[in-house]
């Protein structure tokens, strides 16, 4: 296939809800809070794979839970 005639995938962003989108925030902040607690943080960032994972799309690579313990820490401040 030729550089001209590639096909090209726009996809909308994702537009969360404002209570997911709370929701994150929230178990964000309980995962720093727990910060000496590495089986709470670990449920924390389990509660939110799991809840990210159903707005994933079919071919998207699967998230992994150090994944969303890297969004969190990017997020972070």
């Amino acid at each position: 296939m030729s550089a001209t005639k590639r096909l090209i995938v726009i996809r909308e962003p994702l537009d969360f809800r404002p209570a997911i989108a709370c929701a994150f925030v929230k178990d964000m902040k309980a995962f720093f809070a727990a910060k000496d607690d590495r089986y709470k943080q670990d449920e924390i960032a389990v509660r939110q794979q799991h809840a990210l994972k159903q707005h994933q799309g079919p071919r998207e690579r699967k998230l992994r839970l150090s994944d969303v313990k890297a969004m969190f820490l990017q997020m972070k401040g």
